[in-house]
């Protein structure tokens, strides 16, 4: 019986909110305290928007296994972001104190794309990527921001295998479109 109520508690604890921002919503400019290969500085979305479209993954935490392979896939992906001219930025409220040691790892980001703190999940909240019974950790949600500030596309979803092939997907279908990026 015990087993049977913590599977059914981690179950609901893992569940995200349905992601509220719809493809043509602003999307939340925001700063936040962030790591590029273990060196600290501040990221600021409005800026980085001003190179071109940005990809902004939510992830619970750092230095857990499914935001690990997460951010793996996203690192040995990031050529083919660049080569599209976009961004990415991942922001977790989670394990915030070692996203020093999760920007350089070799088995996670591997100083190739950078991490932001959004410590209660303030940042995450204004984007409705918080989980449903764990408003203070994000869900695991990505959007692709045109250069406009708009939402161009959104991926709600725990299991991290697809968060990096939907928005390249969505970033091909960006570029397609010259007005957005």
């Amino acid at each position: 019986m015990r087993k049977m109520l913590a599977f059914v508690l981690t179950a609901a604890l893992s569940l995200p909110a349905l992601a509220a921002l719809k493809p043509g919503a602003p999307a939340p400019a925001f700063t936040a305290p962030a790591f590029l290969a273990g060196h600290a500085f501040t990221y600021d979305l409005k800026a980085a928007l001003k190179q071109g479209p940005v990809v902004v993954y939510f992830f619970p935490a750092a230095f857990t296994p499914g935001c690990n392979a997460e951010a793996a896939a996203f690192s040995r992906a990031i050529d083919k972001f660049k080569a599209a001219g976009a961004t990415v930025i991942g922001v977790t409220a989670g394990n915030t104190e070692r996203l020093a040691a999760f920007s350089t790892d070799t088995e996670k980001c591997a100083g190739k794309f950078p991490v932001a703190a959004d410590p209660g999940a303030k940042i995450a909240a204004t984007y409705d990527a918080t989980m449903a019974l764990k408003s203070d950790l994000a869900s695991r949600t990505s959007y692709l921001i045109g250069r406009d500030g708009k939402v161009v596309a959104v991926y709600d979803a725990m299991n991290p295998n697809q968060h990096v092939q939907k928005m390249l997907d969505a970033l091909a279908r960006l570029r397609q479109s010259p007005a957005r990026h």
